[in-house]
């Protein structure tokens, strides 16, 4: 019969294109470890949408035809690194690098994407008090005392963060002052005081050997007189004619002695006369 339409092949048509559409339209939200997951659903034709539940990582929430979704909020620790800048007390731009351990607190991811920009919490909600805090602390010390007061500038940073964030689905782990970097006119200025101190250094060193030097001549000269002193007190007559004797007979026992020695004075020595400096 012409216009008649047959229901099992109408079935044949139906059945497999609804299997499809049921197949795309189900989801399987899936949360990896370390994270929380936020689930909501994206309606189509039916269904409230909205808040749907929470899933901890590793894990999924399950097949729905609800068109659900997930949003993966991190909850381990995370470092954020903020680059500064700053002008200090002594007129100085200081650049430095501050180093901020942050995590969300497990359960709350909810109020994380409701009220705090999801995974753009910290853009949105802590960057801009995080760097205003740590301008503050820094100010007020010159640059000279910025390396010494590192750890008191650190503990007042994150006191402030941490009263800031009370109340709010996050918390601050830990807080840390990288590596302070100075201008070239101060690099420059340290280095000449490093040189002048190791000059000075030097010349103390050369100061000290000079007056061990001093110290080693005037011992020398003390010896010397002492000496002297000792070789007066003994040339005695009986002394030199000793002397006298041993040294003509040295000459006397010589192969090659030609020199004749004849004792002009008493005992046999050489005249020794005195003529007081005439």
């Amino acid at each position: 019969m012409r216009g008649y339409l047959n229901p099992y092949k109408i079935l044949v048509v139906i059945v497999p294109l609804l299997s499809v559409l049921a197949m795309t339209a189900c989801t399987n939200p899936h949360t990896p470890a370390g994270s929380e997951g936020y689930i909501f659903e994206n309606p189509r034709l039916f269904g409230e949408g909205g808040f749907q539940g929470v899933v901890e990582g590793p894990g999924n929430f399950g097949v729905s035809i609800l068109r659900n979704q997930v949003i993966n909020i991190d909850v381990r620790p995370t470092t954020f690194s903020e680059p500064f800048q700053i002008l200090v007390q002594d007129d100085l731009n200081v650049a430095f690098q501050i180093h901020a351990v942050l995590r969300v607190q497990p359960g709350a991811v909810q109020s994380v994407v409701e009220a705090y920009s999801a995974d753009q919490w910290y853009d949105r909600y802590v960057k801009e008090p995080f760097r205003s805090f740590a301008r503050q602390a820094i100010q007020a010390y010159s640059s000279h005392e910025l390396k010494a007061q590192r750890p008191a500038i650190s503990e007042q940073i994150q006191v402030n963060l941490a009263a800031y964030l009370e109340g709010s689905p996050f918390e601050i782990v830990n807080l840390s002052i990288g590596n302070i970097d100075y201008p070239d006119v101060v690099a420059q200025a340290v280095e000449k005081k490093l040189a002048a101190l190791q000059l000075l250094q030097q010349k103390e060193t050369q100061k000290e050997i000079a007056q061990k030097d001093a110290e080693i001549r005037i011992e020398e000269a003390k010896g010397i007189a002492q000496a002297q002193r000792i070789i007066n007190e003994t040339l005695t007559e009986n002394y030199l004619q000793h002397e006298a004797i041993n040294a003509q007979r040295t000459m006397a026992n010589s192969p090659n002695h030609t020199t004749v020695y004849i004792p002009v004075g008493s005992n046999g020595i050489p005249v020794v006369h005195t003529t007081n400096g005439q």
